[in-house]
């Protein structure tokens, strides 16, 4: 009831300074843990190895859409490329892994514990996942959240998940140094309709993903969230391009509509 009075009587815009006040001392206790934690000051530490390493060059970020299996993926071997949530469903097909692995979705992690604690490569997960996953040289727990929106220019401290793990891929790839990121596999479109953010199991295979077993017979998942998805890559956008940097989409047949789009065979 007070929710709604206050966006009767308040302007929109202070009602979302309002909403940010509320979400920053709601997040206070996790904000400290995050930054006080011995596991969380350690990848901290070792997150900062890859500040600016890759400035001036190009890397691919890699959505798990169906338009994967319209994509020369041998392409990429030699790539700078990120990989998220199941794409290690495509290892053993590409024969070769990505170079870096993220994953922010509890649901996933929980459910892929095994499969992303036997990774070797960088792997960046949420700090929420080290509930299901134990530390190593090359895990990285990041510190991302739901709510206050913001592009994070440094990795090391809270970023803001956008309702999509490819958010969170952008703004590692700003920190290390990416001039060029291009997307791929970001279909942006799901067959499966829904309440956005509701998790369901599904009942069969996957129509949404590159693979029928991505989100298969009785894995648990949320249902996109494609309009909170869209604020973020726009944050994404206008940050980039002030630093005079450039994210492209060269998914096929995607539906984002937010980055300029290229024709993926001429990126090669």
């Amino acid at each position: 009831m007070l929710k709604h009075i206050i966006k009767k009587v308040l302007p929109e815009p202070a009602v979302e300074t309002l909403r940010y006040a509320h979400d920053t001392f709601v997040r206070i206790p996790d904000d400290i843990q995050a930054m006080t934690h011995p596991v969380r000051r350690d990848s901290i530490r070792r997150l900062q190895r890859f500040s600016n390493r890759y400035k001036g060059k190009r890397c691919f970020i890699i959505g798990n859409g169906p338009s994967l299996k319209n994509t020369d993926m041998s392409k990429l071997e030699h790539e700078h490329t990120f990989g998220m949530n199941r794409i290690f469903l495509m290892y053993h097909e590409l024969g070769f892994k990505t170079s870096f692995f993220v994953s922010v979705n509890d649901l996933v992690i929980e459910q892929s514990a095994e499969q992303i604690q036997g990774l070797d490569l960088p792997r960046f997960v949420s700090w929420r996942s080290r509930e299901w996953l134990s530390p190593e040289e090359n895990l990285f727990f990041l510190y991302t959240t739901y709510t206050g929106p913001k592009f994070a220019r440094n990795a090391a401290y809270r970023l803001w998940e956008g309702a999509t793990v490819t958010y969170t891929s952008l703004q590692l790839a700003y920190f290390m140094g990416f001039s060029e990121v291009i997307l791929i596999g970001v279909d942006h479109n799901f067959q499966t309709k829904g309440k956005p953010n509701t998790t369901i199991t599904s009942t069969g295979d996957d129509p949404n993903h590159f693979h029928p077993q991505y989100f298969g017979k009785g894995f648990r998942w949320q249902l996109p969230d494609l309009e909170t998805s869209e604020i973020a890559y726009a944050k994404a956008k206008q940050v980039f391009e002030a630093d005079g940097r450039k994210v492209v989409d060269a998914t096929v047949g995607g539906k984002l509509k937010v980055f300029p789009k290229v024709e993926y065979e001429s990126l090669f």
